[in-house]
């Protein structure tokens, strides 16, 4: 665990206590209904979970510490709430950071109090159809007519795209490949955009996921974020604090993951002893027990960095791939020790397998983030 004060360490526990009365009830019903109950959301942000750094001038705390984020999304993921968590990683440290970094004044009035109290999600919409983690290769178009942007295309994959009341899209303003991205706030109900079905995935379902399009939606040019044409930049920018906030999530799911099956294999029997004796489950658990404790000092280490404003683009991509990879492993390896019931739904293992999926794909594939770290070395 990171250096912590006495109000990390409380914070915590408030956070544990939480998440054992208000969310481990939930998480079968939210995954049966496929999405994550709106009124959930305004009861966080009651308990000052949402928004940690807005300024107590909109409403928020005011503390931009990434460590309070850390143990939200920690706790969550550790009790197999990886949807949830990936909710909470949305509003405070992936999407949040666009509107306290670059929103005017005007624009955090009109915004920021809402995400506080939990009353408006955030979503981010940069995927496309035919543009994944590459950023030039978006395509969706904003046109200036007067007073507003013309906005037309699609996106797709879009977490928290049916509960979402506020998304930043990455839309292309000029056809140069860098210069031309900008980044508008789209809010809910503007005249020509849509969101379409909650998609249909393998896992991760209490997560809402949609398709988005935009058909001559006219969007406010006041709602622009930052200057026309620094969007790439700004997506860049920010994506190190997003990286980390999935490799926290990632050891910490994993890290789930296996007390859980310590527990199984000290209780369930075999061939007339214990599952837990057998001497390749040791092999199994000292290996993924040694690698967790690895991978927790290496994560600890990269928020100690982003702390200090020194966590790059680099290690970020590193830490992501690296602790993503290993918690599918660690959820692959764990659900063989159950034998026949880590294959049924009943099992939180079955949940945290599929679950673990994803990971490896959003916030950058792993082969692409290895292109990445190659270029950042090579030059």
């Amino acid at each position: 665990m990171l250096d912590q004060g006495p109000e990390h360490v409380a914070f915590r526990a408030m956070m544990r206590r939480f998440l054992a009365r208000d969310v481990v009830p939930q998480l079968d019903r939210w995954e049966r209904n496929r999405r994550i109950d709106r009124a959930f959301f305004v009861q966080a942000g009651s308990l000052g979970l949402l928004g940690l750094s807005v300024p107590e001038e909109y409403g928020g705390p005011g503390v931009d510490d990434f460590r309070y984020n850390a143990i939200v999304i920690e706790e969550t993921n550790r009790v197999g709430a990886v949807a949830l968590g990936l909710a909470f990683a949305l509003q405070n440290d992936v999407v949040l950071p666009y509107l306290t970094g670059l929103a005017r004044a005007e624009q955090k009035s009109r915004w920021l109090p809402r995400v506080v109290t939990g009353e408006s999600l955030l979503a981010i919409a940069m995927t496309e159809p035919g543009a994944g983690s590459d950023l030039a290769g978006i395509r969706t178009s904003a046109v200036r007519d007067g007073e507003h942007y013309v906005v037309n295309g699609s996106k797709t994959f879009i977490s928290n795209g049916q509960n979402a009341d506020l998304f930043v899209v990455a839309v292309r303003t000029s056809p140069e490949p860098h210069h031309g991205l900008t980044l508008l706030a789209v809010e809910a109900g503007t005249p020509g955009f849509a969101r379409g079905r909650n998609l249909d995935k393998i896992g991760l379902h209490a997560q809402d996921t949609s398709e988005l399009s935009f058909r001559d939606a006219r969007v406010p040019a006041t709602h622009r974020l930052g200057l026309e044409g620094e969007g790439f930049f700004q997506l860049v920018h920010n994506l190190p604090q997003e990286r980390l906030s999935l490799a926290v999530g990632a050891v910490a799911a994993a890290e789930g993951v296996l007390a859980g099956t310590l527990r199984y294999i000290r209780e369930r029997t075999a061939f007339g002893q214990r599952i837990g004796d057998f001497q390749q489950t040791h092999t199994v658990i000292a290996e993924l027990a040694t690698e967790l404790d690895a991978a927790r000092a290496y994560v600890d280490d990269c928020v100690r960095e982003h702390l200090a404003g020194e966590l790059s683009a680099a290690r970020a991509a590193r830490v992501k791939w690296w602790t993503t990879e290993l918690q599918f492993r660690v959820a692959d390896r764990c659900l063989q020790l159950y034998g026949g019931y880590g294959y049924m739904r009943e099992y939180p293992i079955s949940r945290a397998f599929v679950d673990a999926r994803a990971q490896t794909i959003y916030g950058g594939t792993t082969e692409i983030l290895k292109e990445l770290i190659a270029r950042d070395l090579i030059g």
